[in-house]
């Protein structure tokens, strides 16, 4: 049995003490692939010191998180194109826009995102989008780009079967984590009506960790309790989970 991380930020401060650990431990529950969505300038050092460190099995993207869009969103975007030229990222994000903290820069969250499609588009790159109070705006923005090669993910899906079947219709995949597990989480409901087919799993590491060790750091080999709640939801085994949902993400990412 295989799993793949589709959405893990394991390079980040909260994992300096025990980084080689943390990746010892996923490899170890099986989960052999570990995709690093890029947050903004400032992540994209250690992204890719993991990387070079763990070939084949961490794979970077390039993106600049919604909520890294301020007053120097142009310079953002600069750095954001050249670290493109850099060969080897297997997706555009993340990406999106998050109206739930803030809305003081909508605009600037607008126009970053739609310059980050249209080079998803260009470079012909699967793209993993952020969404928060903002799901009717971005599904606007994607149908206007009139890009026919957008494909991706919405990352940490918390929709209903309506917001499930928008999203597919349009070629992208959902992104399923921990929420999935909790207790006053209603998306088991939701994904009762959802094919195996449109999923991919991921933890959003080091946030959302899933019961039973909801409230603590996440991390990568968690991802079995997101398989295991799935399985349970679909009525399937967990080895029929981890076949659907990592051959999903090997075929939306390129993955080796």
């Amino acid at each position: 049995m295989q799993l793949i991380d589709s959405h893990t930020h394991l390079y980040l401060p909260e994992y300096d003490d025990d980084r080689d650990e943390t990746v010892s431990r996923a490899l170890n529950c099986n989960v052999t692939k570990m995709l690093l969505p890029n947050i903004n300038s400032d992540s994209v050092a250690a992204m890719m010191n993991m990387v070079n460190k763990y070939p084949g099995i961490c794979y970077p993207m390039m993106g600049i998180h919604p909520t890294s869009i301020k007053d120097d969103y142009k310079k953002q975007l600069d750095d954001f194109n050249i670290n493109l030229l850099n060969q080897g990222f297997i997706a555009i994000g993340e990406t999106g826009i998050d109206l739930y903290w803030n809305k003081t820069y909508r605009k600037e969250q607008e126009t970053a995102f739609i310059e980050q499609l249209k080079t998803a588009g260009r470079e012909d790159l699967p793209v993993v989008i952020h969404t928060r109070n903002s799901l009717d705006i971005i599904l606007k923005i994607i149908d206007k780009t009139g890009l026919s090669n957008l494909r991706g993910v919405f990352h940490a899906f918390t929709g209903n079967i309506d917001d499930a079947r928008e999203i597919i219709s349009r070629g992208f995949y959902i992104g399923i984590g921990g929420i999935l597990t909790f207790k006053n989480s209603d998306l088991d409901k939701t994904l009762v009506s959802v094919e195996l087919d449109n999923i991919i799993l991921e933890t959003d590491s080091p946030y959302l960790a899933p019961v039973p060790k909801r409230g603590k750091r996440n991390e990568s080999s968690y991802i079995r309790f997101i398989a295991e709640k799935l399985a349970e939801v679909k009525n399937l085994s967990i080895e029929e989970v981890a076949r659907i949902t990592t051959s999903n993400s090997i075929n939306l990412f390129n993955l080796d």
